[in-house]
């Protein structure tokens, strides 16, 4: 359900908009949809598992704050982004 150490510096890697950038929205954006979407793989054999439930609507809800933030900032990243991640809205 966590991703490993060495995906998450890859998406960090990826996202970030400067050398060593871990706190960006891109970068928190990235990181929340890849653990977003190990829990939806997990919930496909796991159905009843009602407490990871909860986790996830956390995560979806930090995620939307952060791109209702980025886009308030700059649509265009905001834009590049969800297009990248795949993310619809």
């Amino acid at each position: 359900m966590s991703i490993t150490a060495e995906r998450k510096a890859a998406l960090i890697k990826e996202y970030a908009t400067t050398e060593g950038d871990t706190g960006s929205p891109e970068v928190q954006v990235a990181i929340l949809t890849e653990r977003i979407n190990n829990l939806t793989e997990h919930f496909k054999d796991h159905k009843k598992d009602n407490h990871s439930r909860r986790g996830l609507l956390t995560l979806v809800s930090s995620r939307r704050s952060l791109l209702d933030y980025l886009k308030k900032k700059d649509e265009g990243r905001y834009t590049k982004l969800i297009g990248s991640l795949g993310i619809r809205r």
